[in-house]
């Protein structure tokens, strides 16, 4: 049975074939050398944002990348880039490219002849973005790691826990997706408004642990002034204070708090049923751990959606923790189309959004190398085999694919 939203939302957002790419990038064109995480994340958002994306892997990949949300919007064309076919097919791409993207570690492009000096030579409007994560450069820049490990190095994973208890890593999102594919993005951003204004590309630089620290600055700065403690699990913000905190409902759903400025922790402590003389000032640290044992006793009395209802449409910044399954049925986010049905999947809708060239949902993830003839053709370049079977037709040897002079 398909809900009205779901096909409302799928007139919006194109839950059909490829549909023509729309949205501000549209006209850039960009080769992604197909890696994981961070790479075709950017790759990704960079084609909902209408960029005419080309995701290049391996000519002997594992089919597999179908299954791959975040491979939506984009061809595969295998390459086999140890080889000089594959590598001058590369590079081909890359002179009709705005973007390169890749993820390698250092030095990987450069053993394949693809690195940023050969590709700025054939193509100096080139922005050529690198993803790493621990930098291209420095001591630790050669060994391989995961987001838990760029995570642990800045101080970060440490900062993810309760007071006594050992870190929690946040999946992948803070890392790979946070620190490393954002930043990727508005470095590509950046170099893109310098290339058109000046002519000049140039290299992109995005380390998982550069990107990390960077959304460390308010942490940086607080504890610099003191207001941030060093102990995890004791500041208003890691769980430390009662008013920011998860709390277990009686049905072992869950509930967050936020509420922070005056007026929103004197909704909740109503909500509550509390009067703030009961209890010790709302920042008093040394109170704290009281506070957070009467908040969880009120708390375990009641549902989890009793709770929500309760506090609904009221100003105590108290929300029910749902599922991924719960999210995606949830109202508002209905409403806004937050999570869409494309191609038989729910999954995000194109964020952010533009008011005057607003991106699009484009074609399903393909699998590694499902469209090579096709995706090649479009930028205008032959794969060897392809040009070699079509000089053998014609009879003469000359290069007669256009847009290859």
């Amino acid at each position: 049975m398909t809900h009205e939203w779901e096909k409302a939302a799928s007139d919006a957002h194109g839950d059909k074939e490829a549909a023509p790419l729309s949205g501000p990038l549209r006209g850039r064109r960009v080769v992604e050398f197909a890696g994981l995480g961070p790479t075709p994340f950017a790759a990704m958002l960079l084609a909902d944002l209408g960029a005419d994306v080309l995701r290049v892997d391996r000519a002997d990949a594992t089919p597999g990348g179908a299954k791959e949300t975040y491979h939506r919007g984009r061809p595969s064309a295998g390459l086999d880039l140890k080889s000089p076919d594959g590598r001058a097919v590369a590079l081909r791409l890359v002179e009709r490219a705005d973007v390169v993207v890749e993820g390698f570690r250092p030095g990987v492009m450069e053993r394949l002849g693809l690195g940023p000096d050969t590709c700025l030579e054939r193509n100096p409007r080139l922005v050529y973005g690198r993803m790493t994560g621990w930098g291209q450069d420095g001591p630790w820049a050669d060994r391989v790691g995961h987001d838990i490990n760029y995570l642990a190095l800045t101080g970060a994973l440490d900062m993810f826990r309760r007071r006594g208890e050992r870190p929690l890593p946040p999946m992948n999102l803070l890392g790979d997706f946070g620190g490393g594919s954002l930043y990727l993005l508005v470095g590509i951003l950046a170099a893109l408004t310098h290339a058109d204004r000046t002519g000049e590309g140039q290299v992109v630089d995005a380390a998982i642990v550069d990107g990390v620290a960077g959304l460390l600055a308010s942490v940086c700065g607080r504890t610099a002034h003191g207001s941030w403690l060093p102990e995890p699990g004791t500041n208003f913000l890691d769980t430390g204070a009662p008013f920011y905190e998860v709390y277990e409902a009686s049905d072992e759903g869950h509930l967050a708090v936020g509420a922070i400025e005056p007026r929103f922790y004197q909704a909740l402590l109503t909500g509550l049923g509390l009067e703030p003389a009961e209890l010790p000032d709302q920042h008093d640290r040394s109170g704290w751990p009281r506070m957070k044992k009467v908040f969880a006793a009120r708390f375990a009395t009641r549902t989890r959606d009793d709770w929500a209802a309760a506090f609904d449409r009221t100003e105590a910044c108290v929300t029910p923790v749902l599922t991924l399954a719960e999210a995606q049925q949830h109202p508002h986010l209905r409403a806004r189309g937050t999570y869409v049905p494309h191609h038989g999947v729910v999954q995000p809708a194109v964020a952010p959004r533009l008011s005057r060239t607003p991106g699009a949902l484009g074609r399903a993830p393909s699998d590694a190398g499902a469209d090579t003839a096709e995706a090649l053709r479009a930028w205008g370049v032959q794969h060897e085999e392809d040009r070699r079977s079509s000089q053998h037709h014609d009879g003469h040897d000359g290069d007669t694919t256009k847009g290859e002079q």
